[in-house]
C-alpha cells in the first residue's frame, strides 16, 4: 500500500492520510525503530554521550511523528473508527515503550555513560538529557527482576487501554445527551446570540426548536443565564454524572482499576505511591510539599470562599426567595450578582471579542513582546476545512513555526482547549527544524446573523492556550524530548497563566476589543469593571481548584486496594472544601479526564503552582510595563525557549532574579484583604 504516513513528510499530510493507513504505518514504524534501538545496542564503540544518549532522543522519530498526528485527531477529529485503531495501537505502543526502558543492553549503555557523566564536560542541555534518559529507565523498571518485567508491560498494556476507554465514554456521554426545547418560555433569561445559537444547533440536526447540550459552549450559557430552575438542574445532574449510570458508559469501574493499577506499578518500582513515583520529577517533589502548598492556599481561601458563599446565598433569597442554594444555580446567581455588584454582563462584553479580532490582538501582544508576525497561508494541508494556518516569523524574517489553530466545538471532538503539536524542535546536522503547534478550542460558531463573539472567559482561555504555544514555537534547543512544553508538569502551566493576565490590561485590550458592527473601542469603563471584577468570588473558584487538587491526591496518593465505592471516596475527598450540598446522583471522578485520561495524575494541584509562578512573573512585567521588551527577552530567552533543558527554578530565577513569592497570587486574588 501506498502510505502517506511512511514517506518522509515535513507538514502533515492530512488530505491524502485514510483511515486505514494508520494500523499498517504504526507496524512498520515500530519495526524501523526498533532496528534503530538495536543499532544503538550493537555499536562496537564504547558507550558515549553521542553515540547512546543523544542517538537515542533521535531514534524513532518516524514513529513520533504518526503518533502526533493519529492521537492529535483521536481528540480533535475522531469517529468509531479511529477509537478502534486506538484501541488496537495503545497497547502496541505501550509494549514498544516498555521494549526500551526494559533494553537490558540499552540501559548498560546509558547506566555506562551516566557513571562517567563527571568526566564528560557535558552542556546543561547535554547533562538533563542524560540524567532523564537514565532515570526513564530506572523509573520504568529497568533494574527489575524479569517477572517483575512482565508484570510492569501488562499494567502498563492495561492502563494504556483503560484511560482511552475512560475517554471515549466521557465524550459519548457528552454527545448522547440533548435537551430539545420547543417551548421558547424554557429559554427565557438566555441572551439573543444564545438562543440564536441554540436553535442553528438544533436545526443542524434537523431538529425544530432549541437544542442544548453538554458543550461547554452550550452549557455554561444555559447554566448562567436560563431562568428555569428544573432545567438548569437537568443540565447540571447530566453534566455532573457522565459516566456514573451504571450502564455500558459507567467510569467507576475504570477509575478504581487505573487507581489501583497505578498504584501497583508504583510498588514494584519501589516507590510508596503513584503521587511520589510522579512527583519526583516535579518542582513540588513530594506528596507531603502538595498537600502542605494545597493546605496554604485552603486556609487562605476557605474563609473567603464561605463569606462569598453567604453572599450568594443571601443574595439568591432576596432575589428569587430560594433558601439552599444548589450547584445549578452558582453560575445562575453569581452572574446575576455580578451584574448587581459591576454592571458588568458577559453580554455587554461579548460584542467587542469577535474571535477574528480576538485572535488578531493575541498575534499583536505576541508581536510587541516577541517580535512575531503570523501570516494567515492556505495552502497547508489540514484535517478540517475549520482549521487556520499560519506560518510564524520574528522581526528578523526567519521562519519560527507553523501554528493549526481550531476553534469550534463538532461531534468528534472533545470538549475543553488544548495546545498539542505535530512536530517538535530540535537541532539536527546544524539544522534548526522549526515547530509546528496547534491551538484546539471550543467556541460558539458564527450564525447566519452574528460572527462567532467570545466571552471573556473564552477570550482568557484562548490567550490562555495561545501562551502553551508560544511555548513550543519559540522552542530553541537540541534534543526533541527537552524542547518546547516538555517541562516539568508543574511548570508547563507558567507560559500559558502569565498570559491571561494581558486580557484584563488597557494597553493589550486598545489593541483588539472593537465592537464588531460598530468598530468602536471597548469604553475604559468597561475595562475597569473587568479589572475589578477579575477577583469577584475568588476564594469560590480558588476552593474549588484546591478541591480537584485535594481529590486527585486523595486517588494517588495513598493505598487504593481498600476503595470500592467511588462515590463514597469522592465525598470524603471533597469534605474539607464543600460548600454547596451533595447531590448523590453525581460524581466528578467518572468524568475527571484530566487525572484519568490525560497527563495530570498526582498533578492537578500544578495549576494553582504555576499561578504562584504567572503572578510573580506578571508582578515583574507591570513594575516595568507590559510590553517591556527587554523583560519579554528575558522571559523568552529563560522560559519560552529551553523547554525542558535545566531545572525549572534555576530557569525561573534566571528570569526573575528570585524565587516566586506566593504573595502576588494572593495580593491579586483579593484573598489576603478578604481574609
Amino acid at each position: 500500500m501506498n502510505n502517506p504516513l511512511l514517506e518522509p513528510f515535513d507538514q502533515a499530510p492530512f488530505s491524502k492520510i485514510k483511515n486505514e493507513h494508520f494500523k499498517p504505518a504504526f507496524l512498520q514504524a515500530i519495526e524501523d525503530a526498533k532496528k534503530e534501538i538495536d543499532a544503538i545496542v550493537d555499536n562496537p564503540e564504547p558507550p558515549s554521550f553521542e553515540n547512546t544518549v543523544a542517538a537515542l532522543d533521535f531514534a524513532g522519530q518516524q514513529l513520533d511523528r504518526i503518533s502526533s498526528v493519529f492521537f492529535n485527531l483521536n481528540s480533535a477529529e475522531t469517529n468509531e473508527e479511529i477509537q478502534k485503531i486506538a484501541q488496537e495501537v495503545s497497547p502496541l505502543l505501550s509494549e514498544f515503550s516498555n521494549d526500551i526502558t526494559l533494553n537490558q543492553g540499552l540501559f548498560q549503555r546509558i547506566k555506562t555513560v551516566y557513571e562517567q557523566r563527571d568526566s564528560l564536560e557535558l552542556d546543561p542541555e547535554q547533562n538533563t538529557l542524560l540524567e532523564k534518559k537514565y532515570k526513564s529507565f530506572s523509573r520504568n523498571g529497568a533494574n527489575l527482576n524479569d517477572t517483575d518485567k512482565k508484570r510492569l508491560r501488562e499494567i502498563d498494556a492495561e492502563l494504556a487501554k483503560l484511560k482511552l476507554i475512560f475517554g471515549e465514554n466521557v465524550l459519548a456521554e457528552t454527545n448522547k445527551y440533548e435537551m430539545l426545547l420547543t417551548n421558547e418560555e424554557d429559554l427565557k433569561g438566555l441572551p439573543e446570540g444564545e438562543k440564536e445559537a441554540a436553535a442553528h444547533l438544533a436545526e443542524s440536526k434537523g431538529k425544530k426548536g432549541w437544542l442544548i447540550t453538554l458543550d461547554y459552549p452550550s452549557y455554561i450559557p444555559f447554566m448562567k443565564y436560563a431562568e428555569n430552575r428544573e432545567l438548569r438542574k437537568e443540565l447540571s445532574m447530566a453534566f455532573g454524572s457522565k459516566g456514573f449510570h451504571n450502564d455500558a458508559l459507567d467510569n467507576q469501574e475504570n477509575v478504581l482499576k487505573i487507581v489501583n493499577l497505578r498504584h501497583e506499578r508504583a510498588n514494584l518500582l519501589g516507590y510508596p505511591t503513584h503521587a511520589h513515583f510522579v512527583l519526583e520529577e516535579r518542582m513540588a517533589e513530594t506528596p507531603d510539599k502538595v498537600l502542605d502548598f494545597l493546605n496554604e492556599l485552603l486556609e487562605k481561601a476557605k474563609p473567603a470562599a464561605e463569606l462569598e458563599f453567604a453572599e450568594l446565598e443571601a443574595f439568591a433569597k432576596e432575589l428569587d426567595n430560594i433558601d439552599t442554594l444548589q450547584k445549578w444555580d452558582s453560575a445562575y446567581y453569581s452572574e446575576k450578582l455580578k451584574q448587581k455588584l459591576f454592571n458588568l454582563d458577559d453580554e455587554k462584553l461579548k460584542p467587542y471579542f469577535k474571535l477574528e479580532n480576538v485572535i488578531d490582538g493575541v498575534f499583536k501582544v505576541a508581536e510587541k513582546l516577541f517580535g512575531l508576525s503570523f501570516k494567515e497561508v492556505f495552502t497547508i494541508d489540514k484535517y478540517h476545512e475549520e482549521v487556520k494556518t499560519y506560518e510564524v516569523y520574528d522581526d528578523a524574517g526567519n521562519f519560527i513555526s507553523l501554528f493549526y489553530a481550531d476553534f469550534h466545538p463538532r461531534p468528534g471532538k472533545r470538549g475543553g482547549a488544548w495546545m498539542t503539536s505535530f512536530k517538535p524542535q530540535f537541532t539536527l546536522n546544524g539544522i534548526n527544524s522549526r515547530p509546528h503547534i496547534s491551538n484546539v478550542c471550543n467556541f460558539t460558531r458564527s450564525t447566519s446573523k452574528k460572527p462567532s463573539l467570545l466571552t471573556f472567559n473564552e477570550v482568557t482561555t484562548l490567550f490562555h492556550e495561545f501562551g502553551h504555544g508560544l511555548h513550543g514555537m519559540l522552542a530553541n534547543t537540541t534534543y526533541p524530548s527537552l524542547s518546547g512544553t516538555s517541562v516539568y508538569w508543574d511548570f508547563v502551566e507558567l507560559p500559558s497563566q502569565v498570559m491571561e493576565n494581558w486580557c484584563y490590561e488597557k494597553e493589550a485590550l486598545e489593541l483588539f476589543a472593537f465592537h464588531y458592527e460598530t468598530g468602536e473601542l471597548i469604553p475604559m469603563e468597561l475595562v475597569e469593571k473587568i479589572k475589578e471584577s477579575s477577583n469577584f468570588q475568588e476564594g469560590m473558584a480558588t476552593l474549588r481548584q484546591l478541591s480537584f487538587g485535594f481529590l486527585d491526591m486523595a486517588w494517588h496518593g495513598k493505598d487504593p486496594s481498600s476503595i470500592n465505592n467511588v462515590k463514597a471516596f469522592e465525598d470524603q475527598a471533597f469534605k474539607g472544601t464543600r460548600l454547596f450540598p451533595e447531590t448523590p446522583e453525581t460524581c466528578m471522578s467518572t468524568s475527571f479526564s484530566h487525572i484519568f485520561q490525560g497527563g495530570y495524575s498526582s498533578g492537578y494541584y500544578s495549576y494553582k503552582w504555576a499561578e504562584v509562578l504567572d503572578a510573580d512573573a506578571f508582578a515583574y512585567f507591570k513594575q516595568n510595563g507590559i510590553f517591556n521588551r527587554e523583560i519579554a527577552e528575558k522571559f523568552k530567552e529563560n522560559v519560552l525557549s529551553k523547554g525542558g533543558t535545566e531545572n525549572p527554578m534555576d530557569l525561573y530565577k534566571r528570569f526573575r532574579g528570585a524565587e516566586p513569592n506566593i504573595d502576588a497570587l494572593l495580593e491579586r486574588a483579593g484573598l489576603i484583604a478578604k481574609t
